[in-house]
Parts: structure tokens; C-alpha cells; sequence
């Protein structure tokens, strides 16, 4: 028998009622488990420090300190103890998004994307991966890539006619199971055209799929499903 080890989690909310709710989502899930709670940012820190969690769902608007700075402080270049933190709100505000991704956060997931995604980012963290919620995805690649900059074919054309298909359902921020009932394949099918559309692209997560995407234009096209 092949024991897996548990991800250990800390949330950080100032609600009862949300950390409750994500608790029960993740206690759902066999390999990850929920080791201590904050109501606030310093006490975030605090037990990130002492319990040293795999990963810290915050909040970004907590007394004391905010998710940002608790963000910084956790995942930040000067951490003395490094901590994935996925920053987990209801605001999706670029004043949030960006100093967030700066100071090192492994994903920034909105509270209204679900608890897939919420799971998903967890691990995705874990393994060294960043999870934007797809919503937020789309807006920051489309301010990014909209400098009108002359497109060439770049590594896009090592990817088959499918690949392109799906590239570009990833870069107008669909899940693998939206993709799956578009294009009328299985989930697990999507899941092997990603990890081949990231290889071929030489990145690293589904936001270096979306970036590439948009910026050969494959963003801009919606694919079957009509």
C-alpha cells in the first residue's frame, strides 16, 4: 500500500463563515488537510511561521495586515520562511492582482470560481505552478498583449490544428471540462493536449499557455460548441 502525504493548508479570512467553506472543500479532498486558521493578516503570519503549511489560502482584506503584505512576507524574496500562498478573494482589482503576483503569491483565485479551481490552485501550488482564476487571466493577457505588436507564427506552429484549438480555449480562460464539451472530446483528452501544448511551447502552467496564445491571436477565435 503507497501512503500519500497530505498537502497541509492554513486559511487566513477574517469571516467564520468562509473559512468554514473552505474547509469543507478541502476537506473533501483525501490528500489535503487544513492545519490551523487565521482571522487576520498578523496572525496569518504567525501560524504560517510556526506551523509551516504546504500552502495559505488569504484573504486579500484582513485586520492587522492586509493579504498583500502578508503575501510578501510569506512568499516573498526575504520570507525566513518561505510559504506558497494562493490569494483567494472576491475582488479581482489589478491593484490587488499585480502587487500580489509580485510579491511571489502562487495564484490568485477568485471566491466565485468554484471549488475545482480552489483545489486546483492548491496543488498547482505544490508543484511549483501558478492558477489565475481564468476570468482574471483573460483581462490581465488582454491588457498585456494589446499593443498591437506585429505576430509571427513563433512556436505556435509546432502545435497541431487540435493544440491551436485548445491553446486558444485556455487563453479565453476555459476550464479542461468547458473545453471538453466545446470541442466534443473527454476531459482527460484536454488534459494530454495541455500538457503537449506545454511542452511544445516550453512553459510551465496553463497562464504561459494563455499568454503565448493571445499573443499569436488565437485568444481572439472561439472555438466549436456554438
Amino acid at each position: 500500500m503507497i501512503l500519500v502525504m497530505a498537502i497541509s493548508v492554513l486559511l487566513a479570512d477574517d469571516q467564520d463563515a468562509v473559512r468554514h467553506g473552505l474547509r469543507r472543500i478541502l476537506a473533501s479532498q483525501p490528500d489535503l488537510t487544513v492545519v490551523g486558521e487565521a482571522a487576520d493578516g498578523r496572525a496569518a503570519v504567525r501560524l504560517a511561521r510556526e506551523l509551516r503549511p504546504d500552502v495559505a489560502l488569504v484573504d486579500v482584506r484582513m485586520p492587522g495586515i492586509d493579504g498583500i503584505e502578508v503575501t510578501r512576507l510569506l512568499a516573498g524574496p526575504g520570507a525566513a520562511v518561505p510559504v506558497k500562498v494562493v490569494v483567494v478573494t472576491t475582488f479581482d482589482l489589478d491593484e490587488y492582482v499585480y502587487p500580489a503576483l509580485r510579491h511571489g503569491a502562487s495564484g490568485f483565485v477568485l471566491k466565485r470560481s468554484g471549488p475545482a479551481l480552489l483545489v486546483e490552485a492548491v496543488r498547482a501550488a505544490v508543484a511549483g505552478d501558478t492558477l489565475v482564476s481564468p476570468s482574471v487571466t483573460v483581462r490581465l493577457l488582454r491588457h498585456v498583449t494589446g499593443s498591437g505588436a506585429p505576430r509571427t507564427a513563433g512556436p505556435v506552429g509546432s502545435l497541431t490544428g487540435r493544440e491551436r484549438e485548445i491553446a486558444g480555449q485556455v487563453a479565453r480562460g476555459r476550464t479542461n471540462a468547458e473545453i471538453a464539451a466545446r470541442l466534443f472530446i473527454s476531459a482527460g483528452t484536454v488534459k494530454t493536449h495541455v500538457a503537449s501544448i506545454q511542452r511544445k511551447l516550453g512553459v510551465r502552467n496553463r497562464v504561459g499557455i494563455a499568454v503565448v496564445a493571445w499573443e499569436m491571436g488565437l485568444g481572439e477565435v472561439d472555438g466549436p460548441g456554438r
